[in-house]
């Protein structure tokens, strides 16, 4: 079911803006992703599954060992995995 109301509407629009901004792809994404956390913990956007495994693949290539940066590959994973967000985030 989708999640209804002007703090979902809020929430999907300030998850697509804050990915677009200019700047570093993976710093956006961490930025995205704690104003989609604080709208799943306000109760504004539902939890899916598929949204959930986003999240969690969105994790998973941005993990880097301690001291280490992240490559392009990471910011180009970051990129993609947002924009399925976006998308995912239409239906939440």
């Amino acid at each position: 079911m989708r999640s209804e109301g002007a703090d979902a509407d809020q929430a999907r629009r300030d998850f697509a803006e804050i990915l677009a901004r200019k700047g570093h792809a993976v710093d956006n994404v961490r930025l995205a992703m704690g104003r989609l956390e604080a709208a799943f913990r306000d109760g504004a956007v539902q939890r899916t599954p598929e949204l959930m495994q986003a999240l969690a693949d969105l994790e998973f290539a941005l993990a880097q060992a301690e001291g280490e940066k992240l490559g392009g590959k990471s910011a180009e994973a970051a990129r993609f995995i947002g924009r399925r967000i976006v998308r995912l985030l239409e239906d939440a």
